[in-house]
């Protein structure tokens, strides 16, 4: 059987785990199972996997905490799960470094087209750092190959997911660029019409840069069109 990567699965109930699992490998993906998430960490150091699938709900360690540890060293797609529907908890998991977010039960299909898209989106990302190092709009400066964010010279902290969106925001300065076209470039699929997880990144970046979220000039929305990054602005 051809192999299309390696995936951690991180999830405390065994059943839906080995499910989960005995799915994945069926389309071809090399799963592993952790049932704690306090030995996260070692395990992501040891084998470095492609992507990680992470449930929030964990014994040992919440999810949450363990994505941000995660965000220190490690950085393929990480895609949270919860069966707890809390706006709350997505807006936190993107701020720490997801890369996407599912509500559970979760879709069989859906989760594989997830997972498709967050490696394709890893491929297409490393692709155009190795054409590119920086990427600079006024004051503004990205480091694509150590993906690293500067403001007049001073650094910004912002997590992966920000960092995928501001690098394409900043890459098209100047233009309108669509949700859809979002989505794409930085999920590696399309808007499904309900997903927020985008605004949600847009708002972090706008108080990351003390943008007036009521009056915003750095990020716009441009309503029924999509998003703005103004070149003029960041001067």
């Amino acid at each position: 059987m051809e192999h299309y990567g390696t995936i951690l699965l991180v999830e405390d109930d065994i059943s839906l785990a080995n499910w989960v699992a005995e799915y994945l490998i069926e389309q071809g993906y090399q799963t592993t199972i952790c049932q704690r998430g306090d030995q996260v960490v070692e395990q992501v150091r040891k084998t470095n996997p492609d992507l990680v699938l992470l449930d929030i709900m964990l014994p040992g360690q919440d999810g949450i905490s363990v994505c941000r540890d995660l965000r220190q060293f490690y950085q393929a797609p990480i895609i949270m799960l919860t069966a707890r529907d809390d706006e709350m908890d997505e807006v936190i998991g993107l701020e720490v470094g997801a890369s996407d977010y599912m509500m559970k039960p979760v879709r069989p299909r859906a989760l594989l087209a997830r997972i498709k898209a967050a490696l394709r989106s890893k491929s297409d990302t490393q692709e155009s750092t190795a054409n590119s190092e920086l990427i600079n709009v006024g004051k503004l400066s990205i480091n694509t190959e150590s993906r690293t964010v500067y403001l007049a010279n001073e650094e910004v902290h912002i997590s992966s997911a920000e960092y995928l969106l501001l690098n394409y925001l900043a890459s098209n300065a100047g233009q309108v660029v669509s949700r859809d076209a979002v989505f794409k470039a930085t999920k590696g699929r399309e808007y499904d019409g309900l997903d927020r997880s985008v605004d949600v990144l847009i708002s972090s970046l706008r108080k990351k840069f003390n943008d007036d979220p009521q009056h915003p000039e750095k990020i716009k929305t441009i309503w029924g069109k999509g998003y703005l990054l103004v070149a003029t602005a960041w001067q």
